[in-house]
């Protein structure tokens, strides 16, 4: 019965992933796009759940649909029309994508079926958070700070080629 039901919920999740993802394309308004997109993030991170990545989940969950919201609000920012049913105009280079698409995926289904899979028989670890946290905190907790200064040091700078290149010290006189 569980089986049955992991099953189901996958394929009901890839149809959502897909047909998201398509919608994402497709859709004119940018602002439907975008949702879609979050739809898709969604999707994904059930597929995680799925495959018992709590963590993953987590991480798909807030990182990117966050980045969802940012993106909504840069590109209403950007794309202020009147109109926002046409705030995302088709592309010319259609035909030229989808030829590319489609010899992407016949060498990925490719690459699928010729592969030999090993079916491992270890289970897969209850608590991925907690063993996570372990290594970051515990034998990476030096890399781990290092990325966070670098991140700190790459905000900083962003704040400030945003705020303009030209020299503030001179204009307080």
């Amino acid at each position: 019965m569980a089986s049955w039901v992991t099953v189901a919920a996958f394929y009901l999740l890839a149809a959502v992933v897909l047909a998201a993802a398509a919608g994402v394309v497709f859709k004119r308004n940018l602002v439907h796009s975008a949702l879609l997109l979050a739809v898709t993030f969604i999707g994904v991170a059930g597929l995680y759940i799925l495959l018992a990545a709590d963590f993953l989940a987590a991480v798909q969950l807030l990182v990117y649909n966050g980045a969802v919201a940012v993106i909504v609000v840069i590109g209403v920012m950007l794309t202020q029309k009147g109109d926002m049913k046409n705030s995302n105009p088709p592309n010319r280079m259609g035909r030229g994508i989808l030829v590319v698409v489609v010899l992407l995926a016949a060498g990925m289904l490719t690459a699928v079926l010729t592969t030999k899979w090993p079916v491992v028989a270890q289970p897969a670890p209850g608590e991925t958070a907690a063993a996570i946290a372990g290594l970051l905190l515990g034998d990476f907790a030096i890399a781990f700070e290092a990325a966070a200064v670098l991140l700190l040091a790459a905000m900083i700078g962003a704040i400030i080629l945003a705020r303009g290149g030209e020299n503030r010290g001179s204009h307080r006189t």
